[in-house]
């Protein structure tokens, strides 16, 4: 029996949270410095992984899943070597290429072309060995013209194109990829599944994917790991291990948020989706602003459970981007002026906050719904069915 090319054994991971008010004089500054006591009050224990064991077999796909917060990125960060474990062991025999946010993995001072070179470099392929599948990389990730322009210009579209093409056209065993192809179009994201699915039949190699599209998961994977707060729920054959995850995770709220952006400009704190008696969609988001911005929106999107966009909803719909709260901290409520007839299934909806005409907060998958068999709708209806109004002239 051959050995498993990645084993993972009793893996945990421990951070510590501070806890500290939002402003501070200068006299609270110079008084907690002497105060030790209130130190070790303002720092808590957060394990974002906890006894994970599982293996990995060489040439498999697995999808990992999960609800934000889970600890998927945790892992991958993990087994990609970016940040290292509390405790535990794991064993990777192969090369890893990996595609985590967008950001990580390319030295923003080089042009497209020396980027390619470096992460060749460091994989440990020669020069020769990189030149033989530039022209692939640059004709997948569609940068011709850019090539020789540093990717901080890059828009983070273009930047992802050319991460993945690097990551999956260089030669590595195993491949990791998180979230990040939401940052692609359709036609993009159908182009990397495509690929992935590619070398992991053709050339043998290994994926780790995490995703909240269980369509995508599905069409790639025979497997899947289901994290929750931490710990493994279960692993096994892709659809049951899905099946689980929607039938524990079958909520239309959450009310135990606390959820911010990397700058640390909003904070968000509830989240309810709900059905009315009509079958409407409606929503309530509780957020906080700790910076004021010139514009400001919310963007819902609405997934069925083979992660097929529904619908994409915004703010912009009713409400000008100039239109601030007064308070910090407020209530967003919404709903559809009419009613869309969906096929019954389980749906889930991605949430994200756009300051500045700048996305700086999305969370995929943050809850599911379930919508149950509507009498309007057929088969034959489509993704969903919209009332319309007719006349004869």
């Amino acid at each position: 029996m051959s050995q498993p090319i990645i084993k993972v054994e009793n893996l945990s991971k421990k951070y510590q949270i501070g806890h500290r008010e939002s402003y501070y004089s200068l006299r609270d500054s110079i008084s907690n410095m002497f105060d030790f006591s209130k130190k070790d009050k303002e720092k808590e224990i957060f394990w974002a992984l906890k006894d994970v064991n599982f293996e990995v077999k060489r040439g498999e796909s697995v999808g990992i899943i999960g609800r934000n917060g889970a600890g998927k990125s945790t892992l991958l960060k993990i087994l990609s070597q970016i940040t290292p474990p509390t405790t535990g062991k794991i064993t990777m025999r192969g090369r890893v290429a990996s595609l985590l946010e967008v950001g990580t993995g390319f030295n923003p001072e080089l042009t497209g072309r020396e980027n390619i070179f470096l992460n060749g470099a460091i994989l440990g392929m020669t020069r020769e060995e990189i030149k033989r599948k530039f022209d692939e990389i640059v004709a997948f990730a569609e940068i011709e013209q850019f090539l020789d322009t540093p990717v901080k210009r890059y828009s983070s579209g273009m930047y992802m194109r050319l991460a993945f093409a690097v990551a999956a056209h260089l030669e590595s065993e195993i491949l990791i990829v998180d979230e990040v192809l939401a940052v692609g179009d359709a036609q993009f994201q159908k182009k990397c599944l495509g690929k992935m699915s590619d070398v992991t039949k053709n050339e043998g190699r290994t994926i780790l994917f995490v995703s909240h599209n269980m369509g995508a998961i599905k069409n790639l994977c025979k497997e899947a790991i289901y994290l929750d707060g931490g710990r493994i729920n279960c692993v096994g054959a892709v659809n049951k291990i899905i099946e689980n995850y929607e039938k524990n995770y079958l909520t239309n709220s959450n009310n135990d948020l606390f959820v911010k952006d990397d700058e640390e400009i909003i904070e968000m704190q509830k989240f309810n989706l709900m059905l009315d008696k009509t079958g409407n969609f409606m929503w309530e988001v509780k957020l906080k602003m700790n910076r004021k911005p010139e514009k400001f929106n919310i963007v819902l999107g609405i997934n069925n459970s083979e992660g097929v966009r529904v619908m994409a909803i915004t703010s912009l719909d009713s409400m000008s981007s100039n239109v601030l709260p007064i308070e910090r901290e407020f209530i967003v409520r919404g709903k559809l002026k009419d009613k869309i007839i969906l096929p019954s299934g389980i749906y889930s909806c991605d949430f994200g906050v756009r300051f500045n005409d700048r996305t700086i907060l999305y969370l995929p998958g943050l809850v599911n719904i379930q919508v149950h068999e509507q009498k309007e709708y057929e088969s034959q209806n489509g993704v969903v069915r919209v009332n319309s109004n007719w006349v004869i002239c």
